[in-house]
C-alpha cells in the first residue's frame, strides 16, 4: 500500500491498480507501463515537478508521449518562469522516488495541474507511487484528488 492508494481509497473514488516487473533499463517509466500494461500510451500520465518564479514548487501531469511546456505551465500558475525542480527537491516535497512520483498522497500538497488531453479518455493512467505501480481512475477523480486544474500543458 502506498501514500497514492491510500489517498484513493479513503477519498471513496473507483480505481484499479496494476502493477508490473519494472526493468531498470527501460528508458521512459511511462512508455514502459503503457506497453506492460496493453494501453494507449497517451493515456499514461507522468508526474512532473517545477519550481515556479525560483521559489514555489508545482506538478504537471502530462501525457508520456508528449513533454512539459515550461512555458505553458508558468502561465497556468501566473508566474513569470519555470524550471524543472532538482531531483532532491521532488523526492524531499513528494515522498516519492523518481520514477515513481505520484500525484496523489504526496507529502506536501503542491499546485497541480493536469493537461488537458486527459478529459478525453474515461480513465488515466499515473503512478501508483513506485515504479511498476500504476493507478487507473478517472481524469476528473484524479483533478479532484489532486486539487488540480486542467490547462493545455504538453507540447
Amino acid at each position: 500500500m502506498t501514500p497514492a492508494i491510500n489517498s484513493a481509497k479513503h477519498a471513496g473514488v473507483a480505481f484499479q491498480v496494476h502493477e508490473y516487473h519494472h526493468d531498470v533499463a527501460a528508458q521512459s517509466y511511462g512508455l514502459e507501463a503503457a506497453e506492460k500494461l496493453g494501453v494507449s500510451a497517451e493515456q499514461v500520465f507522468k508526474t512532473l515537478v517545477v519550481k515556479l518564479d525560483g521559489k514555489q514548487l508545482a506538478v504537471g501531469i502530462v501525457p508520456v508521449t508528449g513533454q512539459l511546456s515550461l512555458k505553458k505551465i508558468a502561465k497556468a500558475a501566473d508566474v513569470k518562469k519555470a524550471v524543472m525542480a532538482s531531483p532532491e527537491e521532488v523526492e524531499r516535497t513528494t515522498g516519492y522516488v523518481l520514477g515513481g512520483v505520484s500525484p496523489l498522497g504526496q507529502k506536501k500538497r503542491l499546485v497541480t495541474f493536469v493537461d488537458s488531453s486527459a478529459e478525453a479518455f474515461a480513465t488515466v493512467y499515473v503512478s501508483a507511487g513506485r515504479r511498476g505501480l500504476e493507478i487507473e481512475l478517472t481524469p476528473r477523480d484524479l483533478a479532484t484528488l489532486s486539487e488540480a486544474t486542467f490547462v493545455s500543458l504538453a507540447t
